[in-house]
């Protein structure tokens, strides 16, 4: 009950201080109360995350900030679309089980020889997955595998090492493509409202990509440190490829070749065909098409209904939210208010900045969501950089993939809780593993920012 009456409470508060003392423009202090409310009941999770992101659809339009259409957009923004159908698309992989297959192959092929080798050969596959379908479903499908081998195993460091493993490089894995994690397609969303330039897929992965090939190896050089070769294990076979994961790996697989070429090279072959309209989002719904209408031998659809309804609605709701609230910064002007507050700043070495961002967000996001984390503070990192004459990316990136790399706590990602919940990981392990892989990304993060963005 406090938080409930706290989070309006708290909003009320900030708007008197900000407009009646401190001379704020009321359109931005109206914003700013907005997003405190919001903000407060996110952390608190007072109410589910995707009901308190409805908040912005009432206050917006109720303080004069933004018309009802305007809001109304942003349910209908292409964004919102991508991972809508990005998340069908993921759904047709789960129920055919070649997600599983996959990764079991990967597995099989290169790390079967020593405990070192089949942790990073774990940790490829968990990452691999983890960039087309939500790292819960990747730790899901990989967890009993994991237990498994951990069980066939007398080495309790090879233990920890491997279910670590699992769910670290789910969380990082996410970060290669623009649909891998939610802080990716928030990034993408905010850079376009404060931009108008779309940021593409391919151009999410010339960043993401190099960051998780160099990331993947270091964390599991850190985690198998002082383990000992052994020797191979045992690996369930997956028995003959049925038709239907055959049919969805050749969609999924076109889905994200027309991705990666679509505007590169050379115009990409959107531009080569004049079809410069046609956005990532078009691609991911033919490919969404493709599955409800093909089938498999025995006659069933590859993606039926009732098994696509069953995606998180409650993401894009709290998607939207966030992309209102981000509209809402700019019509409002409080935008450049923050930006001229956090001028300062310019006289910190970039590289300085982007480290400290980085580690500050990965360890905010420890208890926070990381969706909500990244929506609240892209619309604020994208005035800030505009203050400081930088290039908005310069900011969002490192703090929409630091938004991926909390490590530490059991609560920090579902990829965390779900190992931690398997009781072979204590909390004093994770902490501690957790905190210096939080430091490392921070840096790899850094550089990779620096040397490609």
């Amino acid at each position: 009950m406090f938080h409930r009456i706290a989070g309006p409470a708290a909003a009320v508060f900030v708007y008197f201080l900000t407009h009646s003392i401190f001379a704020m423009p009321a359109a931005a202090a109206w914003t700013l109360a907005t997003t405190v409310w919001v903000a407060w009941w996110w952390i608190s999770e007072t109410i589910a995350l995707p009901a308190t992101s409805l908040l912005p659809f009432v206050l917006l339009p109720l303080g004069g900030i933004s018309s009802v259409n305007e809001v109304s957009g942003a349910l209908g923004n292409p964004i919102i679309l991508l991972f809508m159908a990005a998340f069908m698309l993921a759904k047709a992989v789960e129920m055919s089980g070649v997600h599983k297959r996959i990764a079991l192959g990967l597995v099989r092929k290169l790390g079967n020889s020593s405990a070192r080798r089949m942790v990073f050969a774990f940790m490829i596959a968990t990452a691999f997955l983890s960039m087309w379908i939500s790292n819960t479903a990747a730790v899901l499908a990989l967890l009993p595998v994991a237990l498994a081998l951990a069980d066939a195993s007398s080495d309790q460091k090879f233990q920890r090492a491997l279910l670590l493993g699992l769910a670290y490089s789910a969380s990082v894995g996410g970060i290669a493509t623009l649909i891998g994690t939610p802080p990716n397609l928030i990034f993408a969303s905010v850079y376009e409202s404060y931009t108008g330039v779309s940021f593409g897929f391919t151009r999410w992965m010339q960043v993401g990509l190099p960051l998780v090939v160099v990331g993947i190896p270091l964390m599991a050089w850190w985690l198998t440190r002082g383990l000992k070769t052994q020797g191979m294990l045992e690996i369930a076979e997956s028995g003959p490829i049925r038709s239907a994961e055959k049919r969805v790996l050749m969609v999924f697989g076109t889905v994200i070749v027309l991705w990666m070429t679509r505007t590169a090279p050379f115009g990409g072959w959107s531009g080569g065909l004049g079809l410069g309209d046609m956005g990532d989002a078009t691609v991911a719904f033919m490919g969404v098409l493709a599955l409800f209408v093909w089938h498999d031998r025995e006659g069933t659809p590859l993606l039926e209904w009732r098994d696509a309804v069953n995606i998180p609605w409650g993401i894009l709701l709290l998607f939207a939210g966030g992309i209102a609230l981000a509209q809402g910064f700019v019509s409002s002007g409080l935008s450049n208010i923050i930006g001229d507050a956090l001028v300062g700043l310019g006289g910190l070495p970039t590289w300085l900045l982007v480290f400290c961002l980085a580690i500050s967000v990965s360890l905010l996001t420890e208890v926070t969501s990381n969706t909500a984390t990244a929506t609240l503070l892209m619309p604020v990192l994208a005035a800030a950089a505009g203050a400081l004459e930088l290039p908005p990316e310069m900011l969002m990136i490192p703090a929409a993939i630091a938004c991926s790399c909390a490590f530490c706590l059991p609560v920090a990602t579902p990829p965390n809780s779900i190992v931690f919940a398997a009781e072979r990981i204590t909390i004093k392990t994770m902490v501690r593993e957790g905190m210096m892989l939080n430091l490392l990304m921070a840096v790899v993060t850094t550089v990779i920012v620096m040397l490609f963005v």
